[in-house]
């Protein structure tokens, strides 16, 4: 994993008749979250396996931690450390969430995120401790040979505003926060 970067796991109780499943506790997260707070809860839902979404981040000002859970369908989720001065700067870890092993990723601020579906109509729950801020908003190129992420599937279904992500530059010194 990387510094920061913690993947979660929920604790559904079940009986015959279901189960019921806590996706959020401040008071539990409190030691990972400090004093920041909820302010932004977002759901996503991507019909095609193999769809790429990100790598996405916010800069300060408006930089974020981000909780994600996937509620149905499978994902392989990353995060990519662009924290200016980090041992682990430029370096990612991705976890698979589903629906069914209950795997949550808590993604700190100065990690750029995102995810592939490796199975058609994924659904996701994101928790974020800053609203959208669009003047703020960032993104690396998910082929990026610097990063070189290894996304289990070939890419497909990747929007226009992804595609056009620049390359890092051997310059890119990343972001303070």
């Amino acid at each position: 994993m990387l510094a920061d970067v913690y993947k979660l796991s929920l604790q559904p109780l079940g009986d015959p008749r279901g189960c019921l499943t806590r996706l959020f506790c401040e008071q539990e997260l409190r030691v990972l979250l400090g004093s920041r707070h909820i302010m932004q809860i977002n759901h996503s839902q991507t019909r095609q396996h193999g769809s790429v979404r990100g790598l996405h981040f916010q800069q300060p000002p408006h930089a974020e931690v981000k909780i994600i859970t996937c509620l149905r369908g499978v994902v392989f989720d990353v995060a990519v450390d662009i924290r200016a001065g980090s041992p682990t700067f430029l370096q990612w870890v991705g976890v698979e969430l589903s629906a069914k092993n209950g795997a949550m990723i808590l993604i700190p601020e100065g990690c750029a995120h995102g995810f592939q579906t490796l199975s058609d109509d994924a659904e996701l729950l994101y928790l974020h401790t800053a609203p959208y801020a669009p003047e703020s908003e960032g993104g690396l190129h998910y082929a990026d040979p610097r990063l070189d992420i290894s996304w289990p599937l070939p890419l497909a279904d990747i929007s226009p505003r992804d595609q056009n992500h620049a390359l890092l530059s051997a310059g890119f010194s990343g972001i303070a926060v």
